[in-house]
């Protein structure tokens, strides 16, 4: 039992340290060299989200580990697998209508802050099926994907990428208030390319053509009470939940993460020129000449 520990540990760690962009196909390439790992390695290794059509309503609809059943997902819209499959879990009534409602307003959520994408809410049975009035305790996803695509007729060198986050979430019902925990887990992949061009210095003086990606995912969890009314529900309790975590988010990683790229590119190599520079270091020695024979 230890050695089994120690291989799936050595597994996980292994898939930390390959490139995240690829993460795909590094899990698929695990689980064919150690198939009796494979159902622990794709329920434990966060994988970007799977864009599905629903062509049933004509709508799009994301796909996890959440809501498959073997080659099938379940759409949040019609509740079917499809490919249909006859032997995926389903909520229970109660569960879907509120599936259903809190799949309506974080579709408003998503066009309010991402302006685009796609998004798809998933609930689960904690336990058998409740009856109206008694106290509920149940599991659910929220799912959120953006992809940023350059344009056929684009000649700069916008970035490109994804947003994909995933907030799984547990809700027990205690009398007028609900105890939710979550866990919060954002993939990103950001990438610019940059067109070789020269600045009147000859090709010695040309800036190079490349290629620089940044990638990565955080997870942060939480737990919280909030009150609850017979009126609404829990949908915006959820709703602020998944809200207040995707803003921290989304400011550790434009604060910490970005902010540390920028500061170690630029110690790696000034924006200035080297006369300029010079000029510079002169000016400064120049300075402190004068200021020291004050003295």
């Amino acid at each position: 039992m230890a050695d089994a520990d120690q291989t799936f540990e050595a597994l996980l760690d292994l898939v930390r340290r390959l490139p995240p962009t690829r993460i795909e196909s590094n899990v698929n390439t695990l689980c064919d060299l150690a198939p009796e790992y494979a159902d622990d390695l794709l329920g434990n290794v966060d994988q970007p989200l799977k864009l599905l059509t629903d062509s049933e309503k004509g709508k799009e609809f994301l796909g996890c580990d959440y809501n498959r059943d073997a080659d099938s997902y379940r759409s949040p819209w019609s509740n079917t697998y499809i490919p249909e499959s006859s032997t995926g879990p389903t909520p229970s009534p109660r569960l879907r209508q509120l599936e259903t409602g809190l799949n309506v307003a974080f579709d408003t959520y998503r066009e309010m802050y991402f302006e685009g994408g796609v998004s798809s809410v998933y609930l689960w049975d904690l336990e058998d099926e409740a009856e109206v009035g008694k106290e509920m305790s149940f599991a659910g996803v929220v799912l959120m994907k953006k992809t940023l695509s350059p344009s056929s007729d684009d000649t700069t060198s916008a970035p490109v990428g994804s947003w994909d986050s995933l907030h799984v979430f547990e809700c027990q019902e205690r009398g007028r208030s609900a105890r939710y925990k979550l866990t919060s887990t954002v993939m990103l992949v950001m990438e610019t390319k940059t067109e070789a061009r020269a600045e009147g210095k000859g090709a010695e003086g040309a800036e190079g053509e490349g290629t620089v990606t940044l990638s990565g995912s955080m997870t942060r969890q939480n737990e919280v009470d909030y009150p609850l009314s017979a009126a609404v529900g829990h949908i915006p309790n959820i709703g602020r939940l998944v809200e207040d975590m995707e803003i921290k988010m989304r400011n550790l990683l434009s604060s910490v993460y970005f902010g540390k790229t920028k500061d170690v590119i630029n110690d790696l190599r000034s924006q200035s020129g080297l006369e300029a520079k010079s000029k510079e270091d002169l000016l400064r020695a120049e300075l402190a000449g004068r200021l020291g024979g004050k003295k």
